[in-house]
């Protein structure tokens, strides 16, 4: 079994920041690339930021200047921080992995935090 756990979402003022965290835990050979989408009420889902095994980010353009994606290898974890938060930024963040296991790839997700950014 594979999970992917968030924390750190919550209620922030607009201009405020917030870092949310993803950790990937189970029988993982290699965590391939991870990411953050999101999805706002009434909206699809799409896509904050995602970063390479290697390190390399790519942002939505919405998002860049403001928001930092990073990852610590040695535990399993992505993070985002999200700085210069607006009101539109309000949505429920998922983390999203790219896994190698034992005999399969695929993507696995997290189950959602909500971030909320009053105005």
């Amino acid at each position: 079994q594979v999970q992917l756990v968030e924390s750190g979402g919550g209620l922030v003022q607009a201009g405020g920041s917030l870092r949310v965290s993803c950790a990937a835990s189970g029988t993982i050979i290699k965590i391939n690339a991870m990411g953050w989408y999101r999805q706002a009420p009434g909206k699809q889902r799409e896509l904050v930021a995602t970063i390479t095994s290697g390190g390399s980010p790519n942002y939505a353009d919405s998002v860049k200047g403001r928001f930092t994606i990073s990852r610590d290898n040695a535990k399993n974890t992505v993070y985002l921080q999200m700085n210069s938060l607006k009101p539109e930024d309000t949505a429920v963040y998922y983390c999203y992995a790219d896994l190698s296991r034992r005999f399969s790839r695929g993507d696995y997700w997290g189950q959602g935090t909500q971030v909320t950014v009053s105005s």
